[in-house]
């Protein structure tokens, strides 16, 4: 029987190591685990990585990528040196903004505002989100035992974007074409976690609801904007 091309088998690594990761967190993941969703011996997957920390690299690297994966130079993946998976996922998060728009936003307080920004900025985060799906759901459940990728991703990651909510909110509430809530930071958490409840964990609902993914959309970008700006005084 002819072996099947590396870049086969490593899209296969790829999936069964994304699932596992998610699954269990870094710490709980072992080598066996992976090679036991793949259906293969532990000792095949040194064929093509030498280490779970290289094996949780290619995982973050690869996650939704379009397209087939590229071959590598050269197998196995070394282990990556010390910092290096983080600094990868800060050097994305800070050059792939969630909302461009809510950047924009931000340093424009003098401008005219309305609830179509509102509503480009929900979409714009609800896109991003959903676009990355797999990548915060890996690093999400991965960064709580793994504490150099918890201070990135909670610090310039979520936390990073919530207190860009959380000032949006405030601007528009002085402004006057946001609503007024009795506690802001309440407010932007309860947006930010919708939109990343219906833009990512929602696919790994045990029990998932088959949705229309534009309806869901338009419904969660629809109904946070009216809740947001609806019926200002």
């Amino acid at each position: 029987m002819a072996r099947r091309a590396p870049d086969t088998r490593l899209q296969e690594l790829n999936e069964a190591a994304t699932t596992v990761f998610i699954a269990q967190g870094y710490q709980r993941t072992q080598m066996a685990d992976v090679a036991a969703a793949m259906g293969v011996a532990k000792g095949t997957l040194y064929l093509y990585v030498e280490s779970k920390e290289a094996l949780f690299d290619f995982a973050l690297r690869q996650a939704d990528a379009t397209g087939p994966l590229a071959p590598p130079s050269s197998l196995p993946l070394r282990t990556p040196p010390s910092g290096r998976t983080v600094r990868y996922v800060r050097e994305r998060l800070v050059r792939e903004p969630a909302s461009p728009s809510l950047q924009t936003a931000l340093l424009t307080e003098g401008a005219r505002h309305s609830p179509r920004e509102v509503e480009t900025i929900l979409r714009e985060l609800y896109r991003a989100m959903a676009r990355n799906r797999t990548g915060i759901k890996l690093v999400d459940r991965c960064a709580a035992d793994y504490p150099e990728l918890a201070k990135v991703w909670f610090s310039v990651g979520r936390e990073g974007l919530l207190a860009q909510l959380t000032q949006y909110l405030e601007l528009g509430i002085r402004g006057g074409w946001l609503r007024a809530v009795p506690d802001v930071g309440a407010a932007a958490r309860l947006v930010l976690e919708t939109l990343v409840f219906w833009a990512v964990h929602r696919h790994w609902d045990p029990s998932p609801q088959p949705l229309d993914p534009r309806g869901a959309e338009d419904t969660v970008v629809q109904m946070l904007t009216r809740a947001l700006v609806e019926n200002v005084r």
